[in-house]
């Protein structure tokens, strides 16, 4: 690429004027001899004369003709137009007429919507058309995701349901980036999400039911500022993480055709279908599975008391939405993982202590879908013949992403089929071996966009700088102090937080990414809430040298009085000896399984009889690579054998060797596997 050396000094001025820094690389701010995204813009003013102008307003024209890895979505003038025409002919917020423009036309927009409209259009990398088509959510400049997906008719890229790009206008390669032209601007709503499902009357007997039980009041969450550290070690570290909200939503079509054709006749649905929920659990009957209402001697209310908590209606509502946003393609996350095995997420749900499953079947997403036997087998090394794990039930489908709504602060997704907590969730969806993502366990991971975050990305968040603490370097986040509701640091910046975001890396992660903690770390997290019963709860994790060693406890709240210690300290420096000629490793058990006549059977059971088990073969080292199971730095910690309850489950990492501030504490994932399936009498728990 061939550049000027003219170094353009008022970019700094425009930076700090428009307050998006961060997003800037500041080393290399030069002009070109090639055509820029600027230059294609003024080169086709015709065209594109009124998206510049918006452009100008705030200072972009000139960044855009700078030196950068960017992509541009630029609405030709037609586009343009008719957007401001929809602006000030909206008079639908009494409070803010044709949504603060001062006249109609260009010249009437505000430089706060001028940012808002020009940043919504950009991105910091690049993207082409071919990615997009597959289906992508991607942060704007602006800090708002847009969804992408292919029109089946037209078979163009669509943006955010309405802008397309044209055959003959996408992947414009630049000197400094990607311009796409697109035939709409690209809209976003300002509406919080129940304002936004207000604006749907295709849901209009769900959004009567958000209104009466008074949650649709409480569905403000929207960000959060967090302190800097002292020293961010060179890392990208957010100052504002962000919060929101997912509504799972019954249509009133899909209502009307379960006979709910108005409020009253869902209020008596959710009577019927929450009733019985706390009563003495009957596996005949099936009454009483909802543990913690029944542990607590909480009574379901069938009155008119919509905003308790406990009354069916306000149980029907909470149970539909999480506290976190997520756009329906990246519900769940297969990086890494096998293709035999079916990729799945559970989120924890507005209904106290409740768990939804998402999972990802034949191309489409479906809640609460369960399979008999699910996590056991009657084969070795494999998942089981069919016949044992025959569909129970196949799910409640979610809309695709042309049919999911955004909101400022969330999406809403329709569903095709009635969503409720009943018998056959604690029961079945959830009787079966839990893996959790650690980095799933966070819903703000979730809202702010950067669970499944290229490095790419997050370098540009950084300005194009990397960052180094001990032997952690790279493209990784920071999180201060304060950035997640469910996790508690004891130590202030003793404890340095960093997500490693694995897409695209080598490593043997499931789902790709980790958790890593540097300093004299101790801390506490918030573990996901599951029904009643005698668990295994385990911890997932890759052993290296580099690693630490820590004491766990588990405790009914983040105070350290409520903590007790469980398990010795885990050493996660030992990685096991890979003898050649298959003896296992005599602190764990290990020995690649490959070289053992019962494909590894008898040593694991010697594994658990040390507290260890391997990895699974549920996913690889880096994609496509082997399993996780013949890895020998794959391990999984047994931490307890316990009865559990449907409640505030609290666990703290301590390092026992807080001299040692270079040390990384490690976490994959965690799992809950249920007595039934870790000593079941008749199958035995599958590898993956």
């Amino acid at each position: 690429m061939k550049r000027f050396s003219i170094l353009i000094f008022s970019l700094f001025t425009l930076l700090a004027f428009n307050g998006c820094k961060e997003d800037i690389d500041e080393s290399n701010l030069y002009t070109f001899t090639g055509e820029t995204i600027e230059d294609y813009l003024v080169n086709r003013n015709d065209r594109f004369s009124s998206f510049n102008y918006i452009l100008s307003r705030i200072g972009y024209d000139k960044i855009l003709a700078a030196y950068g890895t960017y992509t541009c979505f630029a609405p030709d003038n037609d586009a343009v137009a008719a957007y401001i025409d929809s602006l000030y002919d909206d008079t639908s917020n009494k409070d803010f007429q044709h949504n603060g423009m001062t006249a109609r036309g260009l010249e009437g927009l505000t430089d706060s919507l001028c940012e808002d409209i020009a940043l919504f259009h950009l991105l910091n990398t690049q993207v082409m058309s071919v990615n997009m088509g597959n289906g992508m959510t991607i942060k704007t400049m602006l800090g708002r995701d847009i969804t992408t997906s292919l029109d089946s008719v037209s078979t163009c890229v669509v943006i955010n349901r309405d802008a397309q790009i044209p055959t003959s206008g996408m992947d414009n390669e630049l000197e400094n980036g990607i311009l796409h032209e697109i035939n709409h601007v690209i809209t976003r709503s300002n509406n919080l999400i129940a304002g936004e499902m207000e604006a749907h009357p295709e849901m209009g007997i769900f959004m009567n039911a958000l209104k009466l039980t008074g949650i649709a009041d409480s569905l403000t969450a929207l960000n959060k500022k967090v302190q800097q550290p002292a020293d961010r070690h060179g890392f990208y570290v957010p100052d504002v993480i962000q919060m929101g909200y997912t509504i799972f939503a019954e249509t009133d079509e899909v209502l009307q055709a379960n006979n709910i054709n108005d409020i009253n006749d869902l209020i008596e649905y959710a009577n019927n279908a929450y009733g019985k929920c706390a009563l003495e659990k009957d596996p005949d009957t099936k009454e009483g599975w909802y543990d913690y209402f029944r542990n607590n001697g909480i009574e379901v209310s069938t009155g008119s008391d919509y905003q308790n908590f406990n009354n069916a209606l306000n149980m029907f509502v909470r149970y539909h939405i999480l506290k976190c946003k997520v756009p329906v393609n990246k519900l769940t996350n297969s990086h890494n993982e096998v293709s035999k095995v079916q990729k799945y997420e559970y989120y924890e749900t507005m209904l106290p202590y409740t768990l939804l499953k998402v999972t990802l079947n034949n191309g489409r997403r479906y809640i609460n879908r369960w399979q008999y036997n699910n996590s056991l087998t009657n084969l070795v090394a494999e998942l089981g013949t069919n016949d044992m794990h025959a569909v129970a039930f196949a799910g409640i489908e979610i809309g695709n992403q042309n049919e999911q709504i955004s909101a400022l602060n969330g999406y809403i997704h329709p569903i095709k089929d009635m969503l409720t907590y009943n018998w056959d969730v604690p029961n079945g969806t959830l009787n079966e071996r839990l893996r959790f993502d650690a980095a799933a366990l966070f819903g703000e991971m979730m809202s702010s966009s950067y669970r499944m975050i290229s490095y790419d990305e997050v370098k540009a968040l950084n300005g194009g700088k990397s960052g180094s603490h001990g032997e952690l370097s790279g493209d990784y986040i920071r999180f201060p102090e304060g950035s997640f509701n469910d996790l508690v640091i004891y130590n202030g910046e003793s404890t340095c937080l960093y997500y490693l975001p694995g897409q695209g890396s080598g490593w043997s992660n499931y789902q790709g990414d980790e958790f890593n903690c540097m300093g004299a770390y101790d801390f506490a997290m918030r573990l996901p809430p599951i029904p009643d019963g005698t668990y295994e709860l385990r911890i997932g994790y890759t052993a290296e040298t580099k690693r630490g060693m820590i004491q766990f406890y588990l405790g009914s709240t983040s105070k350290l009085s409520s903590m007790k210690a469980i398990d010795i300290p885990l050493d996660m420096r030992i990685i096991p000896d890979n003898n050649a000629n298959g003896t296992p490793d005599a602190r764990t058990g290990w020995c690649d399984w490959n070289k053992t006549e019962d494909r590894g059977i008898e040593s694991d059971a010697n594994m658990r009889n040390l507290n260890y088990m391997r990895g699974p073969l549920a996913y690889t080292v880096g994609v496509g690579g082997s399993p996780a199971r013949s890895n020998v730095k794959d391990l999984r910690r047994i931490i307890t054998k316990q009865q559990f309850h449907q409640e505030e489950i609290w666990m703290r990492f301590k390092t026992v060797l807080p001299k040692l501030t270079t040390t990384e504490f490690h976490l994959d994932y965690i799992e809950f596997c249920p007595e039934n399936v870790y000593n079941n009498t008749q199958y035995v728990e599958d590898m993956y």
